[in-house]
């Protein structure tokens, strides 16, 4: 018994011990889950870094692009025609990193080249938010 008592104190403690996982980082809120250089703000960098994540989750069929049904609903279909410059009714990873660039100066009032928590809490860093994760 006492065993099995110290076995999971311990076990307890090594997991207290371990580093957030992406799950608790994005429980923690969304700067947490995205500001990967721990400095307490979100840069375009790291955006994209989680954007070209999304985009390889999201494009299923193999072809290099999204369309408007794999985005499910995350971007408006303005939106989505604005970041469609050829009109072929998908975004390569490049146009949909360049709408995500957009979203990101949208959200950025101060253009200070970083988000904190309040501008991601804003209208438009949510709307940021739904290409990131």
């Amino acid at each position: 018994m006492k065993k099995a008592l110290l076995f999971g104190a311990l076990a307890l403690a090594g997991v207290m011990t371990l580093p957030a996982t992406s799950a608790l980082a994005k429980a923690a809120g969304p700067v947490a889950a995205l500001d990967t250089d721990d400095d307490g703000t979100v840069d375009l960098k790291e955006i994209n870094k989680s954007a070209t994540d999304l985009f390889a989750s999201l494009e299923k069929d193999s072809d290099g692009t999204v369309d408007i049904k794999e985005l499910k609903g995350r971007v408006s279909k303005k939106d989505f025609k604005t970041a469609d410059p050829d009109n072929d009714g998908t975004l390569s990873k490049d146009e949909f990193l360049t709408m995500v660039a957009a979203l990101f100066k949208d959200a950025d009032p101060d253009n200070d080249g970083t988000l904190d928590a309040k501008e991601l809490a804003s209208k438009k860093g949510k709307a940021l938010l739904r290409v990131t994760r």
